[in-house]
């Protein structure tokens, strides 16, 4: 490095779930994580729209003005896994996904119509039209599947683990036994997250 050069900062963005928020429990353990350790990261944890189109626009953007500053990594839960991948693909990043949903422009065909997210109180209309924008997000052929952390528990009562796993063969994999869609024990893994993450 040369002198006067400004250090660069890593930045660690988190992408919750579907009907979830930057309040969810596993977004608050690792801030509090981050407060308690000496990591030196930048860490993002975004409010996610409904509409899929609006978080492409929102995400690229704090993607692309983060990598201004120096690394940038993701950690997507759900819904917010496959958001990652998406990202991952689209800027070359590095991604931990935490119990993802690869094909949620079907699993979400239960939930068109008028919905309300029971952490914020947001009330809005999921439509078709949103599904097409989900699908236009998808990755169907994983350029570079070696930078991607995909980490499953099997009692998952939300997502069928095997469609991951399927999806993501070359990518490295933790697999639990037991579980939940939470993933339950989400701390003790972190460790190895931003091992995998490069986040120091």
């Amino acid at each position: 490095m040369k002198i006067n050069e400004p250090h660069s900062k890593s930045t660690l963005i988190y992408l919750h779930g579907f009907n979830s928020t930057p309040h969810s429990k596993k977004a608050q353990q690792l801030k509090q994580y981050f407060e308690s350790s000496n990591h030196d990261c930048v860490y993002i944890i975004p409010s996610l729209s409904f509409s899929p189109h609006q978080v492409d626009v929102a995400v690229s953007a704090i993607i692309e003005e983060q990598l201004k500053l120096g690394s940038v990594s993701l950690l997507g839960s759900s819904l917010g896994g496959y958001y990652a991948i998406h990202f991952a693909e689209k800027y070359g990043l590095y991604a931990a996904l935490i119990n993802p949903a690869v094909k949620p422009y079907i699993l979400l065909d239960d939930f068109l119509g008028e919905n309300v997210n029971y952490y914020s109180g947001e009330r809005y209309t999921l439509t078709k039209a949103h599904m097409d924008e989900l699908l236009a997000l998808d990755v169907s052929l994983l350029s570079h599947p070696e930078r991607l952390f995909l980490l499953v528990q099997t009692e998952d009562q939300t997502l069928n683990y095997r469609e991951a796993l399927e999806k993501l063969t070359k990518s490295t994999v933790w697999v639990e036994q037991g579980g939940s869609h939470e993933f339950d024990g989400f701390e003790k893994v972190i460790p190895d997250i931003l091992s995998f993450l490069n986040v120091t």
